[in-house]
């Protein structure tokens, strides 16, 4: 039987989407405590279909799709420009395909204004009118206000009206970070993205026997299977070892490995190949938060997805990617391979030297690219260990020398040197875990 928590989940994912929803509302309607709905309505939150907006309230919002992510609705803007939602609050829910500077005359502005737009404007009252009439909404800069008229308007038309204090180019800048960090989470692949749905997913129940195990191994040629209760709760792992031996009438809960390692649907494909990498493990059950079974992923799928990682083109760049990019491969006076960089302001902590993220990101980006000349695949970096001798100032031309020191079946071992003007200003030692593809 599913719990409260579980119960006022589903009542709010059943809600249309643009429905208002709130603590005491909830907490009346399902007849459950006000802090157990406020934890509900949290973790929906959470989970991306309700927003909560200051002075307007929490509703429910339609779950964007992560080809799609890159689009905001109208209620996230008001939380990016921490504005003032002025009428058409039944309209927050729906999602801008673009947005408009209205810094033009205003028939040129009419041009580019459209359906789903949002039309970024002072105090230009025929503006905010024309706009809603186009089906676009309406941000208004510089915290100005505007007619009732505009305002009933945008009741009607379910489009949204918002104010906000800060100037255009402000709001602009705003929302395009905005997007620029989610198109940055779009291109992090995880768990969700590739795992075997609990519909494909073949699993044992804990009353089951050995002789069930022989059957589901018989049909898909698979050796290893989550066991789950009655509640589809996991409990074990069961594999070709533990049944081997056995008796063919033993209940699976008997052998079954107990209490097994599992990931969650938003863990990083990153972080669960080295878990599994780690622990030697080639199957993962995935859970919800009460660790019901949601399916399961394979060492195969997770090593897949990192090679296809790989060959994607980075539409948002990270920190990272900016360091990386600097990177030339060059030959020192010995004819060895090393690679330069600058530093750019970027790469600055605030007093203008080179920050400790960025130096640990050079080192560990030398020292994998020269292992990686010795041993094709994937790398996890298992240790490392740095010494930042002198700080870097900004504009200054760096040189990584990484030299391998050992390179095994499973590890490999690098000590890296990087120099400024001929001189040493840090050194590492890395050790990774390699993984064949």
């Amino acid at each position: 039987m599913s719990t409260k928590h579980e119960q006022i989940l589903q009542y709010i994912d059943d809600l249309e989407v643009g429905h208002k929803i709130s603590v005491r509302q909830i907490a009346k309607e399902l007849n459950v405590s006000e802090g157990t709905a406020y934890r509900a309505i949290k973790e929906a939150e959470n989970k991306g279909y309700v927003s909560s907006i200051e002075r307007v309230g929490t509703i429910r919002i339609e779950k964007k799709k992560k080809e799609n992510i890159e689009k905001l609705t109208y209620a996230e803007v008001v939380n990016i420009v921490d504005g003032t939602v002025l009428g058409g609050r039944e309209g927050l829910h729906k999602t801008l395909n673009k947005f408009v500077i209205g810094a033009m005359k205003l028939e040129a502005m009419m041009k580019y204004t459209g359906a789903g737009n949002l039309l970024i404007v002072g105090n230009r009252t025929n503006a905010h009118q024309l706009a809603l009439e186009a089906g676009a909404a309406v941000l208004i800069t510089g915290g100005f206000d505007t007619d009732d008229e505009v305002k009933k308007l945008a009741d009607e038309v379910k489009l949204p009206i918002i104010s906000t204090s800060y100037d255009t180019f402000t709001v602009a800048t705003m929302i395009n970070r905005a997007i620029y960090d989610q198109l940055i989470k779009k291109e992090i692949v995880v768990v969700e993205d590739i795992l075997t749905p609990i519909e494909e997913t073949v699993y044992l129940k804990m009353d089951d026997t050995v002789d069930t195990w022989y059957e589901n191994n018989g049909e898909t040629k698979h050796s290893r299977f989550p066991v789950v209760d009655h509640n589809f709760k996991v409990h074990g792992m069961v594999t070709g070892k533990d049944v081997l031996g056995v008796d063919r009438s033993t209940l699976i809960e008997k052998i079954m490995t107990k209490n097994p390692m599992t990931v969650n649907e938003k863990t990083s494909v990153a972080s669960a190949a080295h878990m599994m990498i780690w622990e030697g493990i080639e199957v993962l059950p995935v859970t919800d938060e009460y660790q019901k079974l949601k399916g399961i992923i394979s060492r195969q799928d997770v090593l897949k997805a990192l090679q296809v990682i790989q060959r994607q083109p980075q539409v948002g760049q990270t920190i990272d990617d900016s360091v990386i990019n600097q990177f030339i491969e060059t030959m020192d006076s010995s004819g060895e391979m090393v690679y330069q960089c600058e530093v750019t302001p970027q790469m600055t902590n605030h007093i203008g030297t080179i920050s400790y993220g960025v130096f640990t990101t050079l080192v560990t980006e030398g020292g994998s690219r020269a292992l990686r000349s010795y041993k094709k695949g994937e790398l996890v970096v298992e240790n490392i260990t740095i010494y930042f001798i002198k700080p870097v100032q900004l504009e200054s031309i760096m040189v990584i020398k990484p030299t391998v020191l050992e390179v095994g079946r499973k590890f490999g071992k690098v000590d890296v040197a990087i120099y400024n003007n001929g001189v040493i200003v840090g050194k590492a030692m890395m050790m990774v875990q390699l993984i064949d593809r």
